[in-house]
């Protein structure tokens, strides 16, 4: 497929700067084979049924933004390095955390050469090709973590850190409130829009909740280069559903609910799971699914997601998902309406279509 055919013109005044207040504020587009609607996400409650099944992302974003110096090497001079995290890799704590990271200026930078991102944090280039590289650090385990904590920033979405600073709220509000598991490195921004009180009135509609772990990866970010979607590759993220959560997952369905993804990082999760019936099986594993216009879904039913921006695989995964001649549609309704996109702006829900 080609690439193009997922192009559309977005004004940059569209794209969300800053996240509604309160979250559930945001708007929220109902898109069904039959009509579009206008809602706010706090209607979602009477949106959906009694026995639907809402499955959320729990992971926890971790603060993977990273600046510091790439020493001098002999008389030249120190040089201004920005790092972003995407993913932590098997090895020895003791030895020092090891990440594949994004790095900046690439270039400039070799195997072996140090970075020094404050007093007590500094990493070790392994390895480098093209805009990544491999970074051992010099500490693991949990005091990695730590350190983490105290020198790194949240990794908001680029085109974000290219029009305003970060400020102090952006560390609770790029997070969901039920986030637990640490490990990506960009929020999966359709469960911004929760709060409790949310969570309560959806349970006293009947709508049950559950949660699994995908961590996402930075690969979110990058633009898709390639012409023809079959070029693309995917950048892997790992993720986890326990028996446990599959079970209960897999009960709402048989008891006649549907199960609704919240954001694409859910149903990505979700598919990767499903066997040939639709079945959640326990998963513990990468996953680098891409789902483009052809892709036959085999558990999801509905899926409440933010507007994506153009050739972009998240507006190929809701092609593929309600049909792409429906989201053009859809989308092009959206602009004129005001509807402000992308991981600050508001949502939809979308209603499975099987026709492609």
């Amino acid at each position: 497929m080609r690439v193009e055919e997922f192009d559309f013109d977005l004004p940059e005044t569209r794209i969300a700067l800053k996240p509604a207040t309160p979250r559930d504020a945001a708007r929220l587009y109902h898109v069904n084979a039959d009509f579009f609607a206008d809602y706010a996400v706090a209607d979602l409650p009477r949106l959906l049924k009694r026995g639907d099944i809402l499955v959320l992302n729990d992971t926890k974003v971790i603060p993977a933004q990273l600046e510091g110096t790439r020493r001098a090497r002999g008389d030249g001079p120190d040089i201004m390095v920005d790092v972003t995290l995407i993913k932590r890799l098997l090895g020895d704590p003791d030895l020092g955390a090891r990440w594949r990271a994004f790095v900046r200026p690439a270039k400039r930078l070799k195997t072996g050469d140090p970075l020094v991102f404050s007093e007590a944090l500094s990493a070790q280039v392994e390895t480098r090709e093209g805009a990544e590289a491999i970074l051992r650090f010099n500490a693991g385990g949990d005091e990695f973590d730590r350190l983490l904590s105290l020198t790194g920033a949240p990794p908001l979405p680029p085109y974000i850190a290219r029009k305003r600073a970060l400020t102090a709220e952006d560390a609770s509000a790029y997070q969901t409130v039920y986030a637990k598991e640490d490990g990506s490195v960009a929020a999966p921004t359709a469960g911004l829009h929760f709060t409790p009180q949310l969570f309560e009135r959806l349970k006293d509609a009947g709508v049950a909740t559950e949660t699994i772990t995908l961590h996402v990866g930075a690969g979110t970010f990058l633009p898709v280069t390639a012409d023809d979607t079959r070029d693309h590759v995917m950048h892997a993220e790992w993720g986890e559903i326990t028996a446990e959560q599959a079970s209960r997952i897999n009960a709402a369905k048989l008891a006649g609910g549907r199960i609704v993804a919240v954001g694409t990082t859910s149903l990505r999760l979700l598919e990767s799971a499903a066997d040939e019936t639709g079945a959640i099986r326990p998963f513990k594993d990468d996953t680098a699914i891409f789902i483009t216009p052809g892709y036959r879904f085999k558990a999801v039913d509905a899926l409440m997601t933010n507007f994506h921006l153009p050739r972009s695989t998240l507006f190929m995964l809701v092609c593929a998902f309600a049909g792409t001649t429906r989201m053009r549609r859809a989308y092009a309704e959206a602009i004129d309406r005001n509807y402000r996109f992308y991981s600050y702006g508001d949502a939809c829900l979308l209603e499975r279509s099987d026709n492609g």
